[in-house]
């Protein structure tokens, strides 16, 4: 299963691949039928007839578990221990305990790509011409097409270091697509050296190949490691690699489609709209160009595709697994680290819990904040500490947490001004944003005796609490900590209402959503509380007071979490292709 294909026909096998036989269109229909089967943990699809193009187009290929197993060889866990043992058995070196992981060291010697003559990839050479590939309008209002699984190879014009990762592409001429690179992106960095330099930057845009070459470049691996090597030791074999047909860069062997090119220094053109995985549209913005010259691929390729949007979408089981991978060497760098888990229903970088052993007082802060540094971490919006005994991928679990064992008087850290993820709309000013970091550990001072709450349950009932005000339309308690109240219009006047009312002082969190967020399903409420604030102007508390230059907050924490003027569009599906995928739904599959 080293290739695209292969993998497919062994999906096939294992009845993890659903053929669509009938011709479907990509702007939208292959998007409203996708979005469909993840949320029924579909199988993969294989649209073998795409309007426009001669070329088949895959989609959802690790949508589920079980198909990021069988990528794999085995549990993303796994792979977490191999790589632990390993790091364990060379620091200090130790050469028995080397030789007992000869399995892993065997990965080890396969990480360095290998040179190869000849290349899948490119029996055919084509005059570059976007137009004949199955590339997908993914949403109503998007600017356009975009490739939404292209990985994008660049090397560091001072080091000649590789990176490799999957950035969205808008197409803007038939040899012309956007490059959007977010910042903390090794391919951004890779263009900042060379622009300063007076520059263009070598890129090769990869489509379809080895899905472990998919998931390396999704990794968020520290700056500097080869995303090519990692998928070496994910495979157990060294990736082939070609020289490209420009002799600019190398290209893995492997791939279906490869684009050749150059991104030049100090152009660039409006990119976007587009609908993100925070459910929304991202603004436009100005982005870099790549000018594609060549276009290679295999005599008969499969286009590969993704669609990204408001949760559940494939993205969720990708994070997840690396997210797996990568733990056990965080916890080498934070020992007290039990667990670390980004929710995929808040776009990952929303929202992120830490479960800590605290050996001295505030240890988890001084976590929180090694963290909040750390590479992709850094682009962490809300970061909840709780105890080492609580599963920090448990919501209500944590909520439990917060509700026995924070105080916002002293668990309570605000980060204004500080690197914002790019897709991260809450702030109104792009790339730059706040940070909040809630303790809810039982390990400090302040804390319930014995771990027990700091106060009682009771207080007003759901229905007691839509009298509160009269936008309210409906209510929800959770776990007797977060109270989330769903309102028409902006919600501040609603928050700073409730956050003074008394009959709900044994609350810790209370969070306003717009009437879109359904309160009874998990998926949505997180991510209509999460996605939709800026923690430094949308936070309220029932009293706040300014000690010297600390600010000290008491009461309850109240979330102003509406949609607001000037936020972009929330994604919805144009009704008309709903009604027609409706219509069409027996013929894709029988």
């Amino acid at each position: 299963m080293s290739d695209l294909q292969s993998f497919l026909t062994f999906l096939e096998r294992e009845k993890q691949l659903a053929r669509v036989r009938v011709e479907v269109d990509p702007e939208l229909e292959i998007t409203e039928i996708a979005t469909r089967v993840v949320k029924q943990q579909g199988p993969a699809l294989l649209f073998e007839r795409v309007k426009g193009s001669s070329f088949p187009l895959a989609i959802n290929i690790l949508g589920s578990e079980q198909r990021i197993e069988l990528a794999l060889g085995r549990h993303p866990q796994q792979v977490g221990q191999e790589l632990k043992r390993l790091l364990e058995a060379a620091m200090p070196p130790r050469p028995a305990r080397i030789l007992q992981e000869w399995r892993t060291v065997a990965r080890v010697l396969a990480m360095p790509p290998r040179r190869v003559r000849r290349a899948a990839c490119q029996e055919v050479e084509d005059a570059p011409d976007l137009n004949r590939l199955p590339i997908m309008k993914c949403w109503p209002k998007d600017a356009g097409r975009f490739v939404t699984c292209g990985m994008v190879l660049t090397y560091d014009p001072e080091t000649d270091a590789r990176n490799l990762g999957i950035y969205r592409m808008q197409v803007v001429g038939p040899d012309r697509v956007l490059m959007h690179w977010q910042i903390q992106k090794g391919g951004g960095f890779h263009y900042w050296k060379a622009e300063r330099q007076g520059k263009a930057l070598a890129v090769a845009v990869v489509i379809g190949g080895d899905p472990i070459l998919y998931i390396a470049s999704v990794a968020p691996l520290p700056e500097g490691i080869d995303e090519l090597a990692f998928a070496g030791f994910l495979r157990g074999r060294r990736v082939p690699l070609v020289s490209g047909k420009t002799q600019l860069t190398a290209v893995p062997a492997d791939a279906e489609i490869v684009l050749e090119g150059l991104v030049p220094p100090d152009e660039r053109m409006p990119e976007g709209p587009f609908g993100d995985h925070f459910g929304h549209y991202s603004h436009p913005a100005p982005f870099p160009v790549l000018w594609v010259q060549t276009m290679t691929r295999r005599a008969h390729p499969v286009y590969l595709s993704a669609v990204v949007g408001k949760p559940p979408q494939e993205d969720r089981f990708i994070g997840n697994a690396v997210q797996e991978m990568l733990l056990p060497m965080i916890r080498l760098i934070h020992p007290e680290l039990r667990d670390l888990w980004a929710y995929y229903e808040a776009g990952f970088h929303s929202l992120a819990v830490a479960s800590v052993t605290e050996r001295f007082g505030k240890e988890g802060m001084k976590t929180a904040l090694g963290l909040l540094g750390t590479g992709q971490m850094a682009l962490t919006k809300c970061l909840v500490l709780v105890g080492a005994e609580v599963d920090a991928r448990d919501f209500r679990a944590v909520l439990c947490a917060i509700r026995d064992h924070f105080d916002p008087s002293q668990d309570f850290l605000l980060l204004p001004g500080v690197p914002f993820d790019t897709l991260d709309f809450t702030s109104f000013t792009l790339n730059l944003g706040s940070k909040m970091v809630l303790d809810a550990t039982p390990n400090h001072e302040g804390s319930g005796q014995g771990g027990r709450p700091r106060t009682a349950p009771g207080g007003l009932t759901e229905a007691q609490v839509k009298t509160l005000h009269p936008r309210i339309q409906r209510a929800r308690i959770l776990e007797g900590a977060l109270l989330v109240v769903q309102t028409g219009g902006e919600g501040r006047e609603v928050v700073r209402s409730l956050v003074q009312a008394e009959g709900l002082s044994h609350l810790k969190l209370i969070a306003v959503v717009s009437d879109d967020v359904d309160l009874e399903d998990h998926e949505s409420l997180l991510w209509g509380i999460f996605t939709r604030f800026d923690p430094a102007r949308d936070i309220l508390f029932t009293q706040t007071e300014l000690r010297g230059a600390w600010p000290v907050a008491r009461g309850r924490l109240g979330i102003d979490a509406t949609f607001k003027h000037g936020y972009p569009e929330t994604i919805v599906m144009d009704p008309d292709i709903v009604k027609k995928v409706d219509a069409r739904w027996h013929q894709y599959f029988r």
